[in-house]
């Protein structure tokens, strides 16, 4: 066993000296030898170059000392017998060097970190007047080269050295964009930085819109044009020529110098999108600010509201996918803006799923009769024209927002012949669906043209006023500028037609592509209205000079990436949102919260959510009396299930029946197959009935969401108005998420309510037809009467109170109308007090239910209501309320 021990002690002793030459210590004491290994192990530590340092081990006899030795090297024992006899084997005699020859060292290598010399002729030393080191210059000496003559056989190669490259990004090796890299040109930066911008208008037209006799031979065509720079009749050919050549330079350049190089050189760059899905959504908030946020509350000449207090603000968003203009103005106006939209179908149609700002359930998209999105399509303007006027009452939209472009990469000097019928449909289609005193606005690239001058100036025939900007937000380096158009007159449909005729003709000189329509306003005509075309002249200057300046800057920005702008983009953007009102907050989807607690966030505690649990009080005979002040109450006929519903945003809805749950917490549950959609906190109260349509084995059965009441509107608290105004509102919610389009959404509609008098309950009974109902046997049974020729079978009338006690309705015979009267104070008005309205709360706790057919009642409760005997009270008690009580 000691044996054992000692062997393994002695192999852990061994350590390997230089040239991997083992060497070996006398063995310690049986007591001493691990301890001893520990502490040599312990003492170990790296000393100066490298060379480990040991401290002297410590003998149990001996004292403590710190005096170090170096590490044992090749030097210490070489002179061992060992190393003797090995070396002597190899030949090596004392005091002879190494080698066959003897010609290696005959003495040892003292520093093994000694290098040798390097000779002289492998120096890179570069002799004096040489470009080249003596080396090189030997090598290529023996390859036959001669100062000064180039090099190959005959000399006919470089004679000089390669300079150091100057590509940029991932330019090829010397690789150099022609006219770019050349430093030869001035440019400016800007002196202020605009927050709030002018804006100059087009003196008003004191004509009226064209007439068709008027423009019957306006429109000139000629040989198709191929480039504009001689397009100098409303631009100066020095401009013209600086715009068109700052232009190409870029052509050549990589996207990502260009891009860095953009982003320091433009002080608005950091805005980006905001909340909104991009950028485009901000140009129209700040286009929407900068006009006084004349489309998204949009004002006539006299700055009235174009808008009706019980109307949707109705837009149209053309060529506009992915829709960050809509999102804009759904975030600015909520559920109460009611969007139509027209863009090509594809990778750039309408991401409403993107829409995390805005509402998208009040927005449609619409892609024409061949439902492709195609704009020059006279069909689509057809189709989709039909399809906004039936949706806002033949009225047309507030406003109309066109933001239509494709890339035009390596043709950007020829993007405004490419655009030409992009223009023309775009304002074709404003003006064939905007009301009367409506807006537009529409983005444009260069207009130096007569045939985009002449779009311009239909445009300033047809508005009251009309501008050209360039919004902060689109970038000073490109062609991009806006035509804003302020109040569309009357009497302007002649210009429509004309439009629409040049697009017609256009469409047919497409198969020869060799004549175009190049004027559709003749050119005396633009240039006899000096004050339109002096402005159109202007703005192409003012414009074309920022452009070109702006690109040789960006120029110059690629070339020295060190350069950075005297302003701060992180304020720049701070003040600029505050201008365009819009939040400086990281753009995020909203978490899906949990029901019962969105529903306690809504509700706030304001009246006590019990109030849901209520039943209607069963109508009989001993307590019909309560109904005699029959005005102050309304009614309707009820089909199906009563629920209380709750959106959390497009199809995540959830309902419940307001019955109290005592086997569960839980009183939400999401609606199941069931394709609704409503706005984001939105609390209302339903009937979810089956609609009918004609009768017998063919009878079409569907469902349909019928509004009873309302208590919150996309997050507007409604449940302390009037009834009435309840379901004003609701019924405009209606219109807003009412989609033609998706036929596969189960309809929201409002509840038919009637007033409380017997007139009404006639018209009611009136609406009862006998219909065979398909599943209920072959007896025909009693139908309620809808619009459209639809049906339901009623389930019963409910009574809901309109006015708050101790107000009630009375009627003035002198005045022949009704008046408010206080029970309590005896007070009178014509004028609705406040506290006469009944809440939400109020109307559900005083509800009364007359159900259809005979469900039995109890003794305390009272004999039913026969149906003759409703008609024979309400006629009563309507006789004694206008004329008073009969005399006796």
């Amino acid at each position: 066993m000691f044996e054992g021990k000692s062997r393994m002690s002695k192999r852990k002793s061994e350590d390997p000296g230089l040239g991997g030459i083992k060497y070996f210590k006398k063995e310690q004491s049986e007591n001493s030898k691990e301890k001893s290994w520990m502490s040599k192990c312990k003492n170990e530590d790296p000393g100066p170059g490298g060379i480990k340092f040991f401290k002297k081990e410590k003998n149990l006899s001996s004292s403590d000392s710190d005096e170090e030795v170096s590490s044992p090297s090749y030097a210490n024992f070489h002179t061992s017998d060992v190393v003797k006899k090995q070396m002597e084997r190899m030949g090596f005699k004392q005091e002879f060097g190494l080698g066959k020859s003897e010609q290696g060292k005959s003495e040892l290598l003292v520093d093994r970190k000694e290098r040798l010399p390097v000779k002289d002729e492998m120096s890179s030393t570069p002799q004096p007047g040489s470009g080249y080191s003596t080396f090189a210059q030997k090598q290529m000496e023996s390859m036959g080269f001669e100062q000064g003559r180039g090099l190959g056989r005959y000399g006919q190669g470089r004679s000089d050295i390669i300079e150091t490259s100057q590509q940029r990004g991932r330019r090829g090796l010397g690789f150099r964009v022609e006219g770019f890299d050349d430093k030869d040109f001035t440019w400016q930066e800007e002196e202020e930085v605009v927050i709030v911008e002018p804006r100059t208008c087009i003196p008003s037209c004191p004509r009226q819109p064209p007439t068709r006799e008027e423009m019957e031979d306006w429109v000139r065509v000629s040989k198709k044009k191929l480039f504009i720079d001689d397009e100098t009749e409303f631009c100066s050919e020095e401009v013209l020529s600086e715009v068109l050549e700052s232009k190409t330079v870029f052509d050549a350049l990589s996207g990502d110098e260009f891009l860095k190089a953009r982003t320091r050189a433009n002080p608005y760059e950091l805005i980006r999108g905001a909340v909104f899905q991009n950028r485009a959504a901000m140009k129209m908030a700040n286009m929407d600010s900068a006009f006084d946020f004349m489309f998204t509350n949009p004002k006539n000449n006299r700055g009235m509201d174009m808008v009706e207090p019980n109307e949707l603000l109705y837009f149209a968003d053309i060529c506009a996918g992915p829709g960050g203009f809509s999102e804009y103005v759904l975030w600015r106006k909520g559920w109460q803006a009611k969007g139509f939209g027209f863009t090509l179908r594809g990778d750039n149609d309408f991401k409403l799923e993107e829409f995390l700002a805005g509402t998208p359930e009040t927005f449609e998209p619409h892609y024409g009769a061949n439902d492709d999105g195609d704009i020059f399509n006279e069909d689509n303007l057809v189709e989709f024209r039909r399809f906004v006027m039936e949706s806002t009452d033949n009225k047309g939209v507030h406003f109309v927002m066109a933001d239509g472009g494709f890339s035009v990469e390596g043709q950007e000097n020829i993007q405004e012949i490419l655009s030409k019928q992009l223009y023309l449909c775009q304002f074709l289609w404003a003006m064939s669906i905007l009301r009367q005193g409506g807006h537009f606005v529409c983005k444009l690239f260069d207009v130096f043209t007569p045939f985009s001058i002449g779009l311009i100036y239909l445009m300033y025939r047809a508005f009251d006023e009309v501008y050209v900007f360039k919004p902060v937000t689109s970038r000073p380096a490109n062609s991009e500028r806006y035509l804003v158009c302020k109040g569309l007159r009357g009497n302007s449909e002649a210009v429509h037609e004309h439009m629409f005729n040049v697009n017609v003709r256009i469409n047919k000189l497409k198969a020869g592509a060799v004549e175009d329509v190049n004027e559709i306003v003749p050119l005396h005509i633009l240039k006899e209205h000096e004050e339109f075309s002096s402005y159109m002249i202007e703005s192409n200057e003012r414009i074309g000079r920022i452009q070109a300046n702006s690109l040789k800057k960006l120029r110059a920005y690629v070339q020295d990436t060190t350069l950075m702008g005297p302003y701060d983009q992180g304020v720049v953007k701070k003040r600029c949102l505050e201008q365009w009102k819009i939040p400086e907050q990281a753009r995020a989807a909203q978490r899906m919260p949990d029901p019962d607690i969105k529903f306690d966030e809504l509700w706030k505690g304001i009246d006590d959510d019990h109030c849901f649990d209520s039943e209607a009080t069963l109508l009989t005979s001993r307590n019909i009396q309560n109904l005699k002040c029959l005005y102050n109450y309304k009614c309707f006929v009820s089909g199906g299930g009563r629920f209380f519903l709750m959106g959390l945003g497009r199809g995540n809805i959830y309902k419940w029946d307001g019955k109290p749950n005592f086997s569960s917490s839980i009183r939400w549950h999401k609606l199941e197959n069931f394709q609704l959609e409503l706005p984001r906190d939105s609390l209302i109260e339903v009937e979810i009935v089956q609609e009918l349509r004609g009768e017998g084995k063919g009878q079409r059965r569907s469902a349909a969401v019928h509004i009873v009441d309302a208590v919150i509107l996309g997050g507007k608290d409604v449940r302390s108005k009037h009834y009435h105004e309840r379901m004003a509102m609701a019924g405009l919610l209606i219109k807003a998420v009412t989609k033609p389009t998706c036929p596969a959404m189960v309809p929201l509609r409002l509840k038919q309510v009637f007033r409380l008098d017997s007139s009404s309950l006639k018209e009611i009974f009136s609406k009862i037809e006998m219909k065979v109902v398909k599943g209920m046997g072959r007896e025909p049974r009693e139908c309620f009467l809808l619009e459209d020729g639809r049906h339901l079978v009623p389930k019963g009338i409910f009574f809901i109170k309109r006015i708050q006690e101790p107000w009630t309705y009375a009627h003035s015979r002198s005045a022949k109308r009704l008046y408010f009267y206080n029970k309590d104070t005896h007070e009178s008005t014509f004028e609705s007090p406040r506290d006469s309205v009944a809440s939400f709360k109020s109307s559900l706790d005083t509800r009364y239910y007359w159900p259809w057919e005979d469900v039995g009642t109890s003794q305390d409760e009272g004999p039913r209501v026969e149906r003759n005997n409703l008609i024979e009270f309400f006629t009563a008690a309507q006789n004694e309320f206008i004329h008073g009580p009969p005399k006796k």
